[in-house]
């Protein structure tokens, strides 16, 4: 992992996320998107860009799965999520060109 650590992620999505959407709708930064449906590795799920996520904790209120938590209250089954969100951004797709709307279906 490169510059972010894990100590530095504000809010992640949990592997928990089924895709609702209601953390997009929410989000005053607009720092959470989509992975891509048709890739395998990123498509199941939402995403918190880690640079931008300001912490308001919006997010996290309206999550219909509750697969949103601060950092610091990570569910240890679920540690390893930190990682994936800020990789996604690193080294995955990060802001693509996704539409949401599709998503919503």
């Amino acid at each position: 992992m490169s510059e972010i650590s894990r100590k530095s992620v504000i809010h992640v999505i949990s592997s928990l996320c089924l895709r609702h959407g209601a953390c997009v709708t929410v989000c005053p930064v607009d720092c959470i998107v989509p992975g891509p449906e048709s890739d395998e590795r990123w498509g199941k799920q939402y995403y918190i860009d880690p640079y931008s996520c300001i912490g308001c904790g919006e997010c996290v209120i309206v999550c219909p799965t509750s697969a949103i938590f601060p950092e610091d209250a990570l569910p240890k089954e679920h540690q390893e999520d930190a990682d994936r969100n800020v990789e996604f951004f690193e080294e995955g797709p990060g802001y693509w060109n996704n539409d949401i709307e599709s998503t919503e279906e």
